[in-house]
C-alpha cells in the first residue's frame, strides 16, 4: 500500500469517526467539539492541495512506506 492510499483511508476514517462522535443523532455521540476535528481534517486536505505540504506524508515516508509518485497527500 502506498502513502497516498493510506492518507486517503486515514482522512476518510477520521472524518466519519468525528462526525459520528459529534452528531447529536448518532448513537455514539460524545460532544459537539468533535465536529471541530472534522473541520481540521478538511482544512488539512485543502491546504495540502494548494501547498503540497502534508504532515502525515512526511511521517509515513520516515516509517519507510513507499510513495506512488503523486505527492501532496495523493490529491
Amino acid at each position: 500500500m502506498t502513502i497516498e492510499r493510506i492518507i486517503r483511508i486515514m482522512a476518510g476514517f477520521f472524518v466519519l469517526l468525528s462526525l459520528a462522535l459529534g452528531y447529536h443523532g448518532s448513537p455514539i455521540f460524545v460532544s459537539d467539539w468533535f465536529l471541530a476535528f472534522t473541520a481540521f481534517v478538511g482544512f488539512n486536505l485543502l491546504q495540502s492541495g494548494f501547498t503540497g505540504f502534508c504532515p502525515p506524508e512526511k511521517l509515513l515516508a520516515k516509517m519507510g512506506i513507499k510513495r506512488s509518485g503523486n505527492g501532496a497527500c495523493g490529491l
